[in-house]
């Protein structure tokens, strides 16, 4: 069973950057694949980048790419996202999510919300 707790949202202006933070609990955190999730008012949820076991791949929507960055630290097991030149698009509830396969997340966070102000 693996525990996720977001934290590090809040209110930004257009241009500026915020620091996503997702703790997990457990012993085999280095296991897991570790995603960022977004759901945009009134839209669905959708993938915004994930981060291999190790550490040594990543993956990114094209609507983030260049801007945002997801790295992990296994040793503090605690995944992150730096989210910078935001645009009021990229307001939404950001959760995390881990998964030990190639399949579906099993584990998610309950959400940081982000609000970006044009």
């Amino acid at each position: 069973q693996v525990q996720l707790v977001e934290s590090g949202g809040g209110l930004v202006q257009a241009g500026g950057s915020l620091r996503l933070s997702c703790a997990a609990s457990g012993r085999t955190f280095s296991n897991y694949i570790m995603g960022w999730f977004r759901q945009p008012p009134g839209k669905e949820r959708e993938f915004v980048a994930h981060i291999s076991g190790s550490g040594g791949s990543t993956s990114y929507a094209d609507s983030v790419k260049g801007r945002f960055t997801v790295s992990r630290d296994n040793a503090k097991n605690t995944v992150y996202l730096q989210m910078n030149s935001l645009k009021p698009e990229d307001t939404a509830h950001y959760y995390c999510a881990a998964k030990a396969s190639i399949y579906g997340y099993d584990y998610w966070g309950q959400g940081t919300q982000v609000t970006v102000s044009s």
